[in-house]
């Protein structure tokens, strides 16, 4: 009788434990929620569009950023290099509870099962990222041949700096911008920043920029001859600005002393 109670008690605590309740993360548009976990990301996918989780997928690092737009309740599901999956329920609010979630290790609902030994994952990765390069590079393309509007435009001695399109589509936000010169002095890029920008610059304790590296760039302007015009597409990972962010788009000449700088609300 004592065995079979323990039998019993076993039973029921391998059905409890493997019924996980996931946590919920509330968000909205006007703040970002940050999610630090205890091993770089991986991937980060949300279930509906209107959720967005940004996280750096060039230089890897250890936090997350989400955002919401109004919608139904979703889903976040987020693998980090070490194979930890973790998962959580999404919905928006107007009020957030939190806006900083340190995720420890015993909150992976499991781990990513391992490819099989006679693969070649180096390969596999190499092929996907080939694959989203042309895709990149085709939608670019592709808004190029489009009919130019113009959302913003900043013009400094003889460089003129024009964002005339922001377009989400997929996990990725494609600005289309142009560049020309008619300082009569070729301009050489030194580089090309965009920044999300937020507070009052005068007041430093509560002015954050944060810079927003692109994953691929479409006709690269290195170099604008006096009287060329360039279009160019940047490509950045899906980021929805909050009501109070800014866009700042930061164009410097290379040894010289020039330098263009676009903010825009959109």
């Amino acid at each position: 009788m004592k065995t079979i109670c323990i039998l019993i008690f076993l039973i029921l605590s391998s059905s409890l434990h493997a019924q996980v309740v996931l946590d919920t993360l509330y968000a909205n548009n006007k703040k970002n929620v940050a999610l630090f976990f205890p091993q770089t990301i991986r991937q980060g996918i949300t279930g509906a569009s209107h959720f967005v989780f940004t996280y750096n997928r060039e230089t890897k690092q250890y936090f997350g950023l989400l955002q919401a737009q109004p919608g139904e309740a979703s889903n976040l599901l987020v693998v980090t290099d070490d194979g930890q999956v973790y998962s959580y329920i999404l919905k928006y609010a107007e009020q957030l509870p939190k806006l900083n979630y340190f995720v420890s290790r015993t909150e992976s609902i499991g781990t990513e099962v391992p490819l099989s030994v006679k693969s070649k994952p180096k390969q596999i990765v190499l092929d996907s990222m080939e694959k989203s390069m042309v895709y990149y590079k085709s939608f670019s393309k592709y808004l190029l041949k489009t009919t130019p509007k113009r959302l913003a435009s900043k013009k400094r001695n003889g460089i003129k700096l024009q964002l005339q399109k922001m377009v989400y589509h997929k996990s990725e936000t494609y600005l289309v911008m142009e560049v020309s010169n008619t300082s009569g002095i070729t301009f050489e890029t030194n580089f090309l920043k965009v920044y999300s920008v937020s507070g009052n610059k005068k007041r430093k304790a509560s002015y954050q920029r944060l810079e927003m590296k692109p994953i691929y760039i479409c006709n690269y302007p290195n170099k604008i001859w006096n009287g060329q015009l360039l279009r160019f597409v940047y490509v950045l990972p899906k980021y929805v600005l909050g009501d109070k962010e800014k866009l700042l788009v930061e164009l410097q000449e290379l040894n010289g002393g020039r330098k263009v700088t676009l903010v825009t609300r959109l």
